[in-house]
């Protein structure tokens, strides 16, 4: 058998807890406002920022502060609110509900009865809620009115220890120049560190190469246009 047909590509296994998440100037009023979750105006919080930011963690940092459950805004309908509403909640890729007519109005019905209850609600996504385009117009006002704490692009210390992150996950032990000579390489933004990790990960099962500069200027030589 080849070096290819022995390599076993393993998923990876985030470590979610509030001492694995790096807090830098592009994150950490996001962070602070997760941590102060009991003075939100409301209850409610928004979380937006690209894929890759961390919204996930701080959903799951904020789950571990406040007893809150986490489910995924594609799984949001109106027979499941009643069981929802009884505990504080985090919704996860909330605008992606967004021109669904059915999504929108379990959203809106599971943001009034959170608020009736004085249960705390946090809903990450992509975007602010300014830029979902929701159809009904009374979802729309009550997001607008939902305080947003927005994920910056990462900073150099902040994508290094993204991609450090993401390599321990994997169970990757760079060389300890690897992750420099990256940092001053790739774009600057989340789904970079995330492709390059990946690609990285691939590519030393299949030559069963450590990790190190010389390996990492092979992916570069792949992944850049």
């Amino acid at each position: 058998m080849t070096a290819r047909q022995l390599s076993f590509d393993l998923p990876a296994i985030p470590a979610l807890g509030r001492d694995d998440f790096y807090v830098s100037r592009s994150n950490a009023q996001a962070v602070a406002l997760v941590e102060a979750w009991r003075n939100w105006p409301e209850g409610k919080l928004v979380i937006a920022g690209p894929h890759g930011a961390g919204k996930t963690h701080l959903a799951h940092v904020w789950a571990e502060l406040s007893g809150a459950r986490i489910l995924r805004a594609a799984d949001l309908h109106t027979s499941v609110l009643p069981d929802l509403a009884t505990r504080a909640l985090a919704v996860e890729d909330a605008d992606a509900i967004a021109g669904e007519n059915g999504g929108e109005r379990a959203l809106l019905h599971l943001h009034n009865m959170m608020q009736a209850e004085r249960l705390p609600l946090l809903l990450t996504a992509s975007l602010p809620p300014n830029r979902w385009s929701p159809v009904l117009a009374d979802l729309a006002s009550r997001l607008q009115a939902i305080p947003t704490a927005a994920l910056q692009p990462p900073d150099d210390s902040l994508l290094a220890a993204v991609m450090m992150k993401l390599m321990s996950d994997r169970q990757l032990s760079p060389t300890p120049d690897t992750i420099p000579y990256l940092t001053r390489r790739i774009d600057r933004s989340f789904e970079s560190a995330h492709r390059v990790v990946e690609a990285l990960d691939r590519l030393s099962l299949e030559t069963r190469r450590p990790i190190n500069r010389v390996l990492a200027a092979r992916v570069l030589d792949k992944t850049t246009p």
